[in-house]
């Protein structure tokens, strides 16, 4: 007997644990998912015309030299007398840079294609930012006189564009509310705060180009007279909550 009784205590205790088992798993809430908040995204573009008031160049110095050591030596004498008569002219230390330095060996063949011997190639680049515009005619005559061979790589800029970025910032930003709000107005929509801005910027572009460059022996007549104007433009990119 008392074991037939353990028995049912044992039975009796098992029944009453499943069924709080039961119990406590369907007393659990099923968790329910989140809407995705509905949004629009929209495009806005900001665009300043700016007068440029600086502009850098490449000049280029090359020698070719049986010797390595010599054709070294002419070429870094060339570019010396270049970067001399420029700080002569006026421009300021820190506005010279020279790099790009490159030498090389070039095999050479006679006419019956038997080589002939080797030459040496050497190429250095100063680049300039110059402050005066009306003096780049006359520093690209005076460098070539110097001992640059090639001229090349004239490019408009603005010193300081700060506040035109920031013009055409807002402006980007204003051009994607109005279009957000002629969706929404469109599709029955109340437009909602803003959830993200992501912005894509440009460097300032031409609108009027000129001549890019000019080489060695051309006439310094070619250099533009204007650079015209250039235009920055901002891009954002906008998402707004809907309502």
């Amino acid at each position: 007997m008392p074991t037939r009784k353990r028995v049912l205590s044992i039975a009796l205790l098992l029944t009453l644990f499943l069924v709080v088992a039961c119990g406590t798993s369907q007393s659990i809430p099923t968790p329910t998912s989140t809407p995705a908040p509905r949004s629009i995204t929209v495009t806005g573009s900001g665009k300043v015309f700016l007068t440029p008031n600086i502009a850098t160049i490449s000049i280029g110095v090359h020698n070719e030299d049986e010797n390595a050591a010599r054709a070294v030596e002419g070429n870094n004498a060339q570019a010396q007398s270049v970067i001399e008569v420029l700080l002569e002219m006026g421009v300021e230390e820190d506005d010279i840079q020279v790099s790009n330095f490159n030498i090389f060996a070039e095999q050479r063949v006679d006419q019956n294609a038997n080589q002939s011997g080797t030459i040496y190639i050497v190429d250095n680049t100063v680049f300039v930012t110059v402050r005066d515009l009306d003096s780049i005619g006359e520093i690209m005559g005076t460098v070539v006189e110097a001992g640059a061979n090639s001229v090349f790589g004239i490019q408009p800029d603005i010193a300081d564009k700060t506040q035109s970025v920031s013009e055409a910032r807002r402006a980007a930003v204003e051009d994607a509310q109005v279009k957000a709000e002629e969706l929404a107005l469109a599709a029955g929509v109340a437009l909602g705060d803003i959830q993200s801005i992501n912005e894509s910027g440009s460097s300032p572009i031409p609108v009027f180009e000129g001549k890019s460059g000019v080489g060695f022996g051309e006439e310094t007549e070619q250099v533009p007279d204007s650079f015209g104007q250039l235009s920055l433009t901002v891009d954002v990119s906008v998402v707004f909550n809907i309502r």
